[in-house]
């Protein structure tokens, strides 16, 4: 009969093998088990997001349900702002913002509140620690913003991770992103406070600089792409 000592360089190399292995399948079948569920919430939460810069607040588990009676249409653009082929909803703007901008896919969700058309636009960008990224409405003026929704992943807490509190995203209501003889210049983030009767500044995070300059390059780039669009419209 076979017998290992235990308290053998062998014996505990041989155990902690096979324990690498084990804990390695297990967590590998939990992952492929958990991957639907993992994608399911994700889309939730997306829909939650969008329907927040509309001012329409749910739970993420009613969002679904929530989502299509007010999102009416949506598109996916070039960068010419004609529609092509392609789900909106799929559209993963972390792999488009890699992209040249002519070969760039360009989402956009078209909601409707109270007869008012509200025309969303998705964002991505880089905050201190890691990427940023939110959803921004504009009224059916293509200029007046009508609400915003941003996130991070990894941005200082307290600080820079402001951006996604309601009282940061509320200031952009009403906020115009062009200038009264229509030049693009999109919002501006004013350290120390922004005048109240400024249509396209609003207050910048205290210590949340890096966090700030990140939000507002996101802006300008991620707006800027869709006027083709506006222009035709």
């Amino acid at each position: 009969m076979f017998n290992l000592n235990i308290n053998s360089n062998k014996y505990i190399f041989l155990y902690a093998s096979a324990m690498v292995v084990v804990v390695a399948l297990v967590l590998s079948l939990l992952a492929t088990f958990l991957q639907p569920f993992q994608e399911r919430n994700m889309r939730l939460e997306k829909m939650q997001n969008i329907l927040a810069t509309i001012n329409i607040e749910v739970e993420r588990g009613e969002s679904e349900s929530i989502f299509h009676d007010y999102i009416i249409d949506t598109k996916v653009l070039d960068y010419k702002g004609e529609e092509v082929e392609g789900d909106a909803f799929e559209v993963d703007l972390q792999d488009e913002i890699r992209k040249d901008l002519t070969e760039r896919l360009l989402p956009l969700f078209i909601a409707k509140v109270d007869d008012e058309k509200y025309y969303i636009l998705p964002l991505r960008g880089a905050g201190l620690w890691g990427p940023i990224w939110g959803y921004i409405s504009l009224k059916s003026d293509f200029n007046t913003i009508g609400g915003a929704n941003f996130d991070h992943a990894s941005e200082t807490p307290g600080l820079g991770s402001q951006i996604a509190e309601k009282d940061f995203e509320n200031q952009f209501k009403g906020k115009k992103i062009f200038d009264e003889e229509g030049n693009y210049i999109s919002i501006n983030l004013i350290k120390g406070g922004a005048p109240r009767d400024n249509p396209h500044k609003v207050d910048a995070i205290t210590g949340g600089t890096a966090t700030c300059n990140g939000l507002e390059d996101m802006l300008y780039e991620g707006i800027k792409v869709y006027k083709p669009y506006f222009d035709k419209q």
